[in-house]
């Protein structure tokens, strides 16, 4: 019973309806309905994208136990600058424009001196 009356809290919490909650993880509003009264729990992706839509740990949704990383916004862009380097294939895939910019601006210089 823990869980249900977490869903319903931090879901106030953020000021959403049931239905505007269904709406951001793309599900039904009687889901939902059926988690914050106990009578079902979601699969394991639904529950992961619930902790993240409402900015809370998987421990803290689940088991109602704060953890430090739960008094913290939540943000996995700054936690994984933090835990690993960026290899080449993430670094292409979040500045793929600085690639084009760079073959644009050699392009550029190519035709200037030729």
């Amino acid at each position: 019973m823990e869980f249900a009356t977490q869903v319903k809290k931090y879901r106030e919490q953020q000021h959403w309806s049931q239905e505007e909650l269904a709406d951001k993880l793309f599900i039904s509003r009687q889901a939902v309905s059926k988690w914050e009264n106990g009578d079902g729990t979601p699969d394991l992706d639904k529950l992961v994208a619930l902790a993240t839509v409402l900015n809370v740990s998987l421990d803290t949704l689940v088991l109602g136990k704060e953890t430090a990383s739960s008094t913290t916004p939540h943000n996995v862009d700054q936690h994984d600058k933090g835990s690993r380097p960026m290899n080449g294939w993430e670094f292409l895939s979040r500045y793929w424009w600085v690639l084009i910019a760079l073959i644009y601006a050699l392009g550029y210089l190519i035709n200037r001196f030729n």
